[in-house]
């Protein structure tokens, strides 16, 4: 069941009456903010870091041919392969289990290997490039319970560079 249709999970992703700590570009300085108020005896279960701005960056890693994408298939199809035979090896009795593996990772291997170029193939070579791609926040804002914000900016100011933006 996913958060948004958990009762249970939306009670601890959330506060009462939120208000802005402080919003930072990086999470480093957010959590950095956070671990502040923890070492310095601040109720943190009344805070909340929420990433905000969210956009897709996808990082492209590499021209795709049809070769390089049977070579990417293969090492897939090698890993499901030898994961399998580990399977197989445990549970048969009788063989060799260094052959069982062996054959399933080499089975995995070559049925890895044609079924990235089919469906590499398939594209007609609308998408000739590999990526990994990432939903990441342009911004982190530290919510506060309203009844615990004025002390949690009183700790906050004593953190060098870690004062609320006013202009957030």
């Amino acid at each position: 069941m996913p958060a948004s249709q958990n009762p249970r999970a939306m009670n601890l992703l959330s506060l009462d009456f939120p208000q802005s700590l402080a919003v930072y570009d990086e999470y480093g300085a957010a959590q950095k903010a956070v671990d502040f108020l923890s070492d310095n005896h601040f109720p943190v279960q009344n805070c909340m870091i929420v990433g905000t701005e969210l956009k897709q960056v996808e990082r492209i890693t590499g021209r795709l041919t049809n070769g390089r994408a049977a070579g990417l298939g293969a090492m897939s199809g090698l890993w499901l392969g030898l994961f399998v035979g580990l399977i197989f090896s445990f549970f048969g009795k009788n063989g060799s289990a260094l052959g069982v593996i062996a054959s399933t990772a080499l089975l995995g291997a070559v049925f890895g290997s044609i079924w990235a170029l089919v469906g590499y193939l398939a594209t007609r070579g609308q998408r000739d490039f590999s990526s990994v791609t990432a939903v990441v926040a342009t911004r982190y804002e530290v919510l506060v319970e309203h009844k615990f914000l004025a002390q949690a900016q009183e700790l906050l100011r004593q953190l060098p560079g870690a004062t609320p933006n006013p202009f957030a």
